[in-house]
C-alpha cells in the first residue's frame, strides 16, 4: 500500500462519534475470562423470553428457500400489519429495523440547508443519520426528564425539516401523554415532518398507548415509527416497519435498499404479530420485574426514573466505572455517558433469575466502592 494513502472520506461524516452498542456476551466471556453461558446482559432492551415458537416456526419454514431473494414488496407482512393497525396497505412499509426508516427519513428530509429538531436524552441514531446528511440537528433541553413539548415547537422554523420524537423514550423510559402529544402534532407547523418513534409502545399500559387514527387525522406530515426488536423479540432478523401517508412512504421506498427485509424477517414478524398472547405475557412479565426493580433501586437509597418502557436509567455515580465492574463479574449493563449521563445507567430488565444476579452484584459493587 503507498504511503501517500489519505482518507478522503466527507469530513462531516468523519466527524460522527461512533455508535456504541451493549457489548456481546461473546466478547465479554474473551476478555474477562468469563463462561458465556453464566453471563447476563441487561444492556439492549432485549427480550429476555426470546421470540413467539410460533416466529420460531415460520423462521424454519424459510430455510429451505433462501436461494430465493425475499418478497420485494413485503406484500403479505404488509397486508397483516394494515389490518393490525386499521390502516391501508399502502399506508405501511417494512424496513430492516426502525433504525433503517430513520436514515432514509435523514436521506429524504435533510441537507446543509434544513434542519433536524430533537429534545435531549434522544436515541443517537437521529442525530448521527443528520449529521451524515450535512445537516445540524437542534437539541432543546429537557423539562426534568420529560420531552419540553412547547420549547420543541417554538424552536420551529421554516428550515426545519423533521422532529425526532420517541415516546417511550430512549435512554430515559418516560412518556408522553397521549392528549399532550396531540396537542403537539397540532401546534407543528404544517411543513414540518414529524417521526414519532414508538420502539417501546407495547409496554405501556393500553390507555397511555396514543390512538394512531387520531394522531394521523390531526396531523398529515406524520411518520409513526415501530419495530419488532422489543417486545417481539424479533431483534436478530431486523424488522421494523413506519405508518404514514402514501406519499411520505413512497420517498422512504426510493431510499431503501432492494430487499431490504429478509424472508425469515417478513415471516417471523407477521407470525409474531399474531401471537398476541406471548407479547401479553412479556408485557405483563416486564412489569412485574420493573417495579421489583425499581423497589430495590429505592432500598439502596438509588435515584432512578420511573420507566414506562423495559429498562430503568438509575443513578450510581460513576456510571462507566460501575458498569466495568458488574461487567467484570458477568452482568452486562449499559453506560449513558455519551448522552451527557456520566453518573447513570441504563438496565434492560430481564427475567427474575437475571435480574436477581443483577441485583446482587450491584449490591456488593456498591458496597466495594463505598468502603
Amino acid at each position: 500500500m503507498s504511503d501517500a494513502f489519505a482518507n478522503t472520506a466527507l469530513a462531516h461524516v468523519a466527524a460522527i462519534p461512533p455508535y456504541p452498542p451493549g457489548r456481546p456476551i461473546s466478547a465479554v466471556a474473551r476478555e474477562f475470562g468469563l463462561d458465556p453461558a453464566k453471563i447476563v446482559k441487561l444492556a439492549s432492551n432485549e427480550n429476555p423470553m426470546g421470540c413467539s415458537p410460533k416466529a420460531l416456526e415460520a423462521i424454519a419454514q424459510c430455510a429451505a428457500d433462501t436461494r430465493f431473494y425475499p418478497d420485494f414488496d413485503n406484500y403479505s407482512l404488509r397486508e397483516a400489519l394494515a389490518a393490525a393497525n386499521g390502516v391501508s396497505f399502502d399506508q405501511v412499509l417494512p424496513g430492516a429495523g426502525s433504525s433503517d426508516l430513520i436514515l432514509q427519513v435523514s436521506r429524504g428530509w435533510l441537507d446543509a440547508t434544513r434542519h433536524a429538531i430533537v429534545p435531549q436524552y434522544s436515541f443517537a441514531a437521529y442525530e448521527s443519520t443528520a449529521a451524515a446528511q450535512g445537516a445540524n440537528t437542534v437539541v432543546v433541553p429537557a423539562k426534568g426528564w420529560d420531552h419540553d413539548l412547547d420549547a420543541l415547537a417554538a424552536k420551529v422554523t421554516d428550515e426545519t425539516a423533521v422532529i425526532f420524537l420517541a415516546t417511550p423514550n430512549n435512554p430515559i423510559g418516560t412518556a408522553v401523554a397521549p392528549a399532550d402529544l396531540e396537542a403537539f402534532l397540532a401546534a407543528v407547523p404544517a411543513h414540518v415532518l414529524v417521526v414519532l418513534d414508538e420502539a417501546y409502545r407495547e409496554f405501556l399500559p393500553a390507555a397511555e398507548q396514543p390512538d394512531l387514527k387520531r394522531l394521523m387525522a390531526i396531523r398529515e406530515n406524520l411518520l409513526v415509527l415501530r419495530t419488532f426488536s422489543k417486545i417481539h423479540g424479533l431483534a436478530a432478523l431486523r424488522v421494523g416497519y413506519g405508518i404514514a401517508r402514501p406519499e411520505i412512504l413512497s420517498i422512504l421506498k426510493r431510499l431503501q435498499m432492494p430487499f431490504a427485509v429478509s424472508s425469515a424477517g417478513q415471516a417471523a414478524a407477521e407470525a409474531a404479530l399474531a401471537d398476541t398472547d406471548f407479547a401479553q405475557a412479556y408485557h405483563d412479565l416486564n412489569a412485574r420485574e420493573r417495579d421489583r426493580l425499581q423497589a430495590a433501586f429505592a432500598s439502596f437509597g438509588l435515584a432512578y426514573v420511573p420507566s414506562k418502557a423495559n429498562f430503568i436509567l438509575f443513578e450510581v455515580g460513576d456510571g462507566p466505572a460501575v458498569a466495568q465492574a458488574l461487567m467484570r463479574r458477568g452482568v452486562i449493563t449499559r453506560p449513558v455517558a455519551n448522552y451527557g449521563l456520566k453518573t447513570w445507567l441504563r438496565v434492560s430488565i430481564g427475567l427474575p433469575e437475571e435480574n436477581g444476579i443483577f441485583l446482587s452484584n450491584l449490591g456488593e459493587v456498591l458496597a466495594q466502592r463505598a468502603a
